[in-house]
């Protein structure tokens, strides 16, 4: 290995003092035979993240994308860095969910509950899957209208209690009567079940679906298309979208986001094109396909 004397070589004592300068703190340097070696050329790497030292966002991705399904790929992550357990991606505009509101709104009871072992923050969403009834009702109560609020994807609180049926099979007696008895609680206040929209029939959907582009280049673009639950969705070309609401005729919201509007341009009942307005930006994206 290089630099067995008792010398620092110029590029080790140049990258010891910009991370010094930053207030960071990395184990650099090993001692070898009276020698320093550069302890990141021993781990076969030579270069900080860039990201350092924040978490790979990749790794965040991950974590909250298999909290929706697959519990023991949440463990390998988490169990490493119980920290994982509070992880938070935002899709797109605006769309942020956690990994236990991923479990929460597709009804993964056993994730949300590792979850929380590990240090993850529930919410009323979380509660109401659980069918924690008491600990729902009080919040609605000390908080009059929390109801209302949508939670990621802007699915409504009701239907975060409706998910909680998909494990009913797994679960205790009691936590199965907690659980109806928190749908009833939450039906029977009448607005906990979300915004109204304006329904879209299959046969309407089929006039918007295609790729839309504003750019030459090839990432330049959005692709609507039907997603799982049967619903309009805007994602980037060939890539996965959130759901569109409409609001009225050829306007639409995206995943509950008020401050985001999609509206179409048709002229003799085809679409020519797609407006994307947020409170940033205008985009119009011509119809391709």
């Amino acid at each position: 290995m290089r630099n067995k004397n008792n010398s620092i070589n110029r590029r080790t004592v140049l990258r010891s003092s910009v991370l010094g300068i930053l207030g960071l703190s990395l184990p650099n340097l090993i001692l070898e035979d009276n020698g320093f070696v550069e302890y990141d050329e021993i781990q076969g790497k030579n270069i900080v993240p860039a990201h350092y030292p924040n978490i790979d966002p990749e790794i965040i991705s991950e974590v909250v994308g298999k909290s929706h399904f697959d519990l023991e790929r949440v463990k390998e992550l988490v169990d490493i860095r119980p920290e994982l357990s509070r992880s938070v991606w935002e899709w797109r505009f605006g769309d942020f969910e956690s990994a236990i509101g991923a479990a929460s709104h597709v009804g993964r009871r056993d994730i949300a509950l590792y979850l929380m072992g590990r240090g993850a923050r529930p919410t009323i969403y979380t509660f109401a899957m659980l069918g924690a009834f008491d600990i729902v009702k009080s919040m609605v109560e000390f908080a009059p209208g929390i109801q209302r609020t949508s939670g990621p994807h802007g699915i409504s609180l009701l239907d975060h209690a409706f998910a909680g049926e998909r494990m009913s099979d797994k679960m205790r007696d009691t936590e199965v009567d907690s659980l109806k008895q928190t749908i009833d609680y939450l039906k029977s206040i009448g607005d906990a079940g979300g915004e109204k929209y304006i329904d879209v029939n299959s046969e309407d959907q089929k006039k918007y679906l295609g790729d839309y582009k504003y750019g030459e280049r090839e990432y330049e673009g959005v692709s609507i298309k039907l997603n799982m639950r049967k619903l309009l969705s805007l994602g980037p070309i060939d890539g996965f979208g959130g759901s569109l609401y409409k609001v009225s005729e050829n306007n639409f919201t995206y995943n509950g986001a008020s401050s985001v509007r999609i509206s179409f341009d048709i002229q003799n009942d085809v679409v020519q094109s797609l407006k994307i307005t947020d409170p940033e930006m205008v985009i119009v994206a011509q119809k391709v396909s």
